[in-house]
């Protein structure tokens, strides 16, 4: 029999909420079997949780919840990986540039900072001793 986990084993073990998890499902990156009453109880599965931990890497990525569907869904594909790689490449090296571009808006922010920081301890230098004298 097949390992399968309720919608709280997961929450607890990624450490999510349950609304969380239930948005993932609404994204469409997780696919729970429904059991019980109306279909009220989630059943999920060892894919299911693989697919949960892949979302949660591609979040810490930075990637977009549509990025990462898209990726993991090409793994449901057949078994030819080259396709599924240049896809994760690609969206990876796009997303590599937009975070080089922000760190060089940072670095620039930062540089300013500093010559603001500079100038006015320089002012504030000055303004000390012309108070003092």
């Amino acid at each position: 029999m097949a390992t399968t986990y309720t919608i709280s084993d997961l929450a607890k073990e990624f450490d999510l909420t349950t609304r969380a998890m239930r948005f993932y499902e609404d994204m469409g990156l997780l696919q729970p079997q429904r059991e019980g009453a109306g279909g009220r109880n989630r059943v999920y599965t060892a894919r299911d949780r693989t697919r949960l931990k892949l979302t949660l890497r591609a979040k810490r990525l930075g990637l977009s919840l549509v990025e990462a569907k898209e990726i993991i869904d090409s793994y449901d594909s057949p078994r030819d990986t080259a396709p599924q790689l240049r896809k994760f490449l690609a969206v990876l090296g796009e997303h590599r540039k937009k975070l080089e571009a922000q760190l060089m808006d940072l670095q620039a922010n930062l540089d300013e900072i500093r010559t603001h920081e500079k100038e006015a301890k320089a002012l504030l230098g000055k303004a000390e001793k012309s108070k003092a004298a």
